[in-house]
């Protein structure tokens, strides 16, 4: 009988000590025919084209014309391969746009250059809530982010907190806009709009009712984001003192 769910092993927690300073290093005897950024490439455009469930190793080993078990030398578990595809991709986000000294401003663009890379790789914001280490190319681009916070005077701990909470705020609204787009009909829309009408003229919930009686605001995708972005940003308070002592992994 198989056990529980619960009681299954675990993968191990990816060493990054063991995995970043692999990178593809001389090995004995014959020249393999494949190599650790092509099996990566090969299960990043799985992810591109059918979404994570898609990325096996079987499926991977197959995309390189590899045997299966000739890739556990590479990426022992999918844990790993995830670990590699999103530093893999990180490598796409630009990082040669002069900063403007206004950390705010800055803040703003490196979040549009985080949505826009995410709507590229739809299974990013999945990957990044499963993600434990920080590859070269994600350090990268979180040396770029503490280095517009640098006007701010916060420690290093608030910083690493606020491009937490940036990243995370990303993640979490492009993995909204997916859903969304993927699930939204006419009809569907249609349906939860006046199932909030009747809610609201119920006489239950009137600061619902007084919210939803407010005027309209353009429904772009970019403008909504914009405004949720300018919220989080410029609520931001950088006083001395003002956080706390916890500093959050960078997602």
């Amino acid at each position: 009988m198989p056990a529980p769910r619960g009681d299954r092993p675990q993968a191990a927690p990816v060493d990054p000590e063991q995995l970043w300073p692999a990178a593809d290093r001389p090995r004995r005897g014959r020249r393999p025919a494949f190599s650790r950024e092509a099996i990566t490439a090969a299960a990043v455009a799985l992810a591109d084209a059918e979404g994570l469930d898609a990325v096996t190793m079987r499926r991977v080993a197959a995309q390189v014309g590899a045997g299966v078990m000739s890739l556990y030398s590479y990426a022992p578990d999918k844990e790993t391969l995830l670990e590699l595809m999103v530093d893999h991709v990180s490598a796409e986000l630009p990082l040669t746009d002069p900063l403007t000294g206004d950390w705010r401003t800055d803040l703003k663009h490196l979040a549009r250059l985080q949505r826009a890379h995410m709507h590229r790789h739809p299974w990013l914001p999945a990957a990044l809530s499963a993600r434990r280490t920080l590859g070269p190319h994600t350090l990268a681009f979180l040396e770029r982010a503490l280095a517009a916070l640098r006007p701010t005077g916060l420690d290093g701990a608030a910083k690493l907190e606020v491009f937490s909470l940036l990243t995370g705020f990303v993640a979490s609204y492009v993995g909204h806009e997916l859903t969304r787009s993927a699930d939204r009909s006419p009809d569907r829309a249609a349906a939860e709009a006046r199932y909030l009408a009747a809610v609201a003229a119920d006489g239950h919930h009137p600061e619902l009712a007084a919210a939803l009686a407010a005027p309209g605001r353009p429904p772009t995708p970019e403008t909504a984001f914009a405004r949720f972005l300018d919220r989080l940003v410029d609520g931001l308070d950088t006083e001395p003192g003002a956080g706390g002592s916890e500093v959050l992994s960078p997602p």
